[in-house]
């Protein structure tokens, strides 16, 4: 239950930075490099996410890094509600900007779909099961990451919004804006018939050489 006592500016700025910073954490990138891969930047699509790390050809380096960008969500709005439950919100916010703009890494991160999850887990984990559900037929019908994650994200707000919780359905509405703005590329290879399927190698084009 939220409460309607107002509480100061700086303390939702507060959360939003927390999240943002938790978020920033390149998990794809730091895993990668322990395991002694290339990295991950210079493989595929050049995302950090999971889906890119999974084109390694490790599905254990690929789940390491889905748990780690979910994680990181889930614990960005725990410790924020922890403080004030009306924080979480922001601070999810932050989260998900943080993993699609980390700060470590030049601002070039993930697209958000896991650390989104991780966020939904923490604020409604009955929805996040439905996400996953959703997801999952998705991606055993059509065989494409992008797409079932746009069609899981498409659906939660709604689903939100059905279980009367409506602060979290606007924050989700957000942020599902947010990761389909990030999914443009994809959604145009979608339409295209180009979009790589789930674990399907792709090959980023070699840099041009510079004029002589």
């Amino acid at each position: 239950m939220y409460s309607t006592l107002l509480i100061p500016f700086a303390h939702y700025f507060g959360a939003y930075v927390l999240g943002y910073l938790l978020g920033s954490i390149p998990f794809g990138l730091v895993v990668t490099r322990l395991a002694g891969t290339k990295d991950i930047r210079s493989i595929g699509s050049g995302n950090i996410g999971a889906t890119n790390v999974l084109r390694t050809g490790s599905r254990s380096l690929a789940a390491a890094t889905l748990l780690g960008d979910m994680l990181k969500g889930t614990a960005a709005v725990l410790i924020a509600a922890w403080w004030d439950d009306r924080l979480a919100i922001a601070a999810g916010f932050g989260a998900v900007v943080g993993h699609i703009f980390p700060i470590w890494v030049g601002f070039k991160g993930g697209k958000g779909v896991a650390t989104y999850i991780g966020v939904l887990i923490a604020m409604s984990w009955p929805i996040a099961a439905a996400f996953g559900l959703i997801w999952g037929l998705a991606a055993y019908l059509t065989r494409y990451s992008s797409l079932s994650g746009l069609i899981a994200s498409a659906a939660t707000p709604l689903l939100l919004w059905a279980s009367g919780d409506g602060r979290a359905a606007t924050l989700f509405l957000a942020l599902t804006a947010l990761v389909w703005i990030m999914h443009r590329a994809n959604i145009a290879r979608l339409i295209a018939g180009t979009e790589p399927r789930i674990g399907q190698s792709t090959r980023r084009p070699a840099p041009s050489s510079p004029p002589a």
